[in-house]
């Protein structure tokens, strides 16, 4: 693979009237009835951008590779494929007409970079990983790519582990899922603790019991770390496990019955009891799936379906003839896109951290089905199928999620619906004059100051924007212990500071931004009419009355913004929601019908704020509680840490301890055994 970041202006320009290879995929297709074409463009526009990327073409190779293409203030506008670097390029120039994304596309390209690759097949994972990583505004974009929960079935020591697991796989084990929902594992591995008494305690737990502890008093560990079944045994369940997560989940409960039936006939009624319960335990496991097949052992299916110039794609993960779930996502995409387009780029951004089943099931067909499918197979020791069902149960799996498509969306934009009639009646509550798309409402969480942290919380036209949110340590040594007021000027200031530092919008705030090493021009907020969700707040919600509003208005003035609208709300009397009080800068307090929608919708807001800070301060408190001193010592890692741990028992007898029995410790040298002397010792 290769890198070219063609930037200069040099080059020939192809001769008027060249085209594409005919075999070649071109990008921008030829006029037809069907095609959209926005003449809001000036020819001069488009020709301008058609110019620049006329230049970087005519030093192109004929190779695969991937394309970038850039705006003036360097951000993405594309992340493009190709088979052929040059031909596909030279689609974007060929000085046809082009449908409305296209046209909007090139006239905003002022700069390219591309990637040879060896195969198209690379280049196809290379661009998914890319629109993931970079987002271009003119890409199939997923909205939610959290990763999914998985089982793991540890086989790094001497007693395996099940886990739930999410994240990169670096422990050695077998992972199984995934699965859709961390309810469905914590369920599932409820059920596996009955059915065949793995541990799931963490490894430090295990080697560190003298006694066996209550899960296995209550029949749902079989207490390995205490000798209480041998290792061989032990062994022997977790391969019953494996064998279940499997697939072979009859033959495991043939075993089980077997061996219930034996105990019986020996009068061991207790042991035949404890089958009974772990066969049950199966039973649940399987009989809770929903849509279970007998024809489709491992498959994902993908189902999508299209309203309103908005996609859903529904995903059903089946494993082991179960289904383990599923999940709608609402790719961003242009609505002059067709269906197969958004699914293709949906499948090749979705298994671009995680592996893909043998079979993966459309409801649409893909185009480039074929070279997906390598792609995808080239990052497993299996063959990977893309089908479209026509018949049969796998055709009726694919219509069962269409439909589950079909109704998610349909809820999407009802809940779209209501969120615009009430972000217009906050607009009119307080005199906005319009509705706002970008609202941020701020909270503090504390102790009697400590651990205290400020979180910020942002709603939209689609509802809470959870990958807005952030959260503030609160760093001012100079505030008193519980000073609100302080903790809420430190939070705004920061963040306004930054907001103004990186999207000024005028040239006061660009100035202001270059003096303090940021973006030296205005950046022009987004049209009202586009997907682009705006940087800058219309709407700045403060949980508290007057004298916070008053604070966050200072702040706000220091960094030179006066033009976000600020409302601060204070609670009701006794703390009762419906009672609160409305402050705006300005303008005298007032207070919303106890049973008005805005009213609601504001309490919604703050209790998301609330909820959103206590859970930050939550963890940071318990961050704080589990803190090891030995971590502070330079030199104590864990092997170290684990060690003196195990010769001393607890962190105080290692503070008790002498220099000379701090050096008795297996694995701590003389200069270690000095150090944490000295650190638990260095005001004695």
């Amino acid at each position: 693979m290769s890198r070219h970041g063609f930037r200069s202006n040099q080059g020939d320009v192809p001769p008027d009237g060249f085209d594409a290879p005919e075999d070649e995929e071109l990008e921008a297709p030829a006029l037809d009835d069907a095609t959209e074409i926005d003449f809001d463009f000036e020819p001069g526009v488009v020709a301008a951008g058609t110019e620049v990327i006329r230049r970087f073409w005519s030093t192109l190779p004929s190779s695969p590779g991937v394309y970038r293409m850039f705006d003036y203030k360097g951000d993405v506008l594309y992340v493009g494929k190709a088979k052929n670097l040059k031909a596909r390029v030279g689609s974007y120039a060929r000085g046809q007409a082009h449908s409305n994304r296209i046209a909007r596309m090139i006239s905003q390209t002022a700069a390219m970079e591309f990637v040879t690759t060896a195969t198209e097949t690379e280049a196809l994972l290379l661009e998914a990983n890319l629109i993931k990583q970079l987002k271009p505004r003119f890409n199939v974009l997923m909205r939610d790519d959290k990763s999914f929960p998985y089982i793991l079935l540890t086989s790094d020591g001497p007693a395996p582990q099940i886990v739930k697991h999410r994240g990169a796989r670096r422990r050695k084990g077998n992972y199984y899922g995934p699965f859709a929902s961390v309810w469905a594992v914590n369920r599932t591995v409820n059920a596996l603790q009955r059915a065949f008494l793995l541990r799931t305690c963490t490894d430090s737990y295990y080697e560190n019991r003298s006694r066996p502890c209550l899960l296995f008093q209550i029949k749902r560990c079989s207490g390995p770390c205490t000798g209480e079944i041998s290792q061989t045994d032990y062994a022997a369940l977790a391969e019953n496990a494996k064998a279940f997560l499997s697939g072979r989940s009859s033959a495991v409960k043939d075993r089980m019955r077997e061996s219930m039936q034996e105990a019986s006939d020996a009068m061991e009624f207790e042991r035949a009891a404890r089958f009974r319960d772990r066969i049950a335990a199966l039973s649940a496991i399987q009989g809770t799936q929903g849509v279970n097949t007998q024809g489709v052992e491992e498959a994902d299916v993908f189902a999508l379906d299209e309203q309103a110039g908005q996609f859903c794609i529904e995903v059903f993960f089946f494993r082991n003839h179960q289904n383990w779930g599923n999940r709608a996502y609402f790719p961003k995409a242009d609505k002059t896109m067709s269906p197969d387009e958004v699914l293709s780029s949906f499948i090749g951004q979705f298994y671009d951290d995680k592996p893909a089943p043998r079979a993966v099931l459309v409801s649409h067909a893909i185009e480039d089905a074929e070279l997906v499918a390598a792609a995808l197979s080239s990052r497993v020791d299996y063959r990977v199928e893309i089908h479209q069902p026509q018949r049969g149960e796998r055709k009726a799996l694919v219509e069962y999620a269409q439909r589950n498509a079909r109704e998610a969306l349909g809820r999407r934009l009802a809940d779209t619906a209501s969120q615009g009639k009430l972000l217009a009646a906050l607009g009119q509550v307080f005199g906005l004059g319009k509705a706002p798309r970008r609202i941020e409402v701020y909270d503090n969480s504390h102790i009697s100051g400590t651990n205290a942290v400020g979180a910020m919380i942002v709603a939209g036209p689609t509802g809470f924007m959870k990958t807005n949110y952030r959260t503030f340590t609160i760093k001012s040594e100079e505030l008193t212990p519980g000073d609100d007021f302080g903790m809420m000027r430190e939070v705004l200031h920061r963040r306004f500071k930054r907001l103004v530092k990186e999207a000024p919008r005028t040239p006061k705030e660009a100035a202001l931004a270059a003096s303090d090493g940021g973006v030296a021009e205005p950046i022009p907020e987004p049209d009202t009419d586009g997907d682009a969700f705006p940087a800058w707040p219309d709407l700045v919600l403060i949980d508290g009355g007057k004298g916070q509003l008053e604070a966050a208005r200072s702040t706000l003035e220091e960094v030179g913004v006066t033009d976000v609208a600020l409302v601060g709300i204070a609670k009701g009397r006794d703390r009762d929601a419906g009672r609160e009080t409305f402050f705006i800068p300005g303008k005298p307090p007032f207070k919303l019908p106890p049973r008005d929608p805005t009213l609601y919708f504001v309490q919604r807001l703050r209790d998301e704020a609330h909820r959103f800070a206590i859970g930050t301060h939550r963890a940071k408190r318990k961050r704080e509680m589990v803190r090891n001193p030995l971590d502070e010592i330079a030199g104590i890692g864990p092997t170290r840490k684990r060690a003196l741990l195990h010769h001393f028992g607890t962190v105080k007898a290692i503070q008790r301890a002498a220099l000379e029995d701090l050096a008795q410790a297996p694995g701590v040298n003389a200069a270690t055994a000095r150090a944490v002397y000295d650190f638990f010792h260095a005001n004695a």
